[in-house]
């Protein structure tokens, strides 16, 4: 399972542990995933992610799952993700 969010696309990052006498050795930053459920209102279904906390304040912050992903930009998106945006915007379209 690779460590990264389903829906922002954040990812490991790699830099260096720096000591105090300037030695530099290689280190891994990892994102603070979650596994999370989210309920999808127009489609009255609830869905997992593995998503970061960081990401799970901005679904609350836009008003719910339906809205995030519909602003959300196709690239950062996972497959199951994308999918599902595809369904709501063909839901919504009708």
């Amino acid at each position: 399972m690779s460590r990264k969010c389903e829906l922002t696309g954040k990812s490991v990052q790699y830099g260096c542990n720096v000591s105090h006498a300037n030695n530099h050795t290689s280190r891994r930053f990892l994102p603070n995933l979650q596994n999370v459920s989210f309920l999808s209102e127009s489609l009255g279904r609830v869905y997992s992610f593995r998503t970061t906390a960081s990401a799970i304040r901005t679904v609350e912050n836009k008003g719910g799952l339906d809205k995030f992903l519909l602003e959300a930009d196709s690239n950062s998106l996972s497959k199951r993700a994308l999918s599902l945006k595809k369904t709501l915007q063909n839901r919504s379209a009708q």
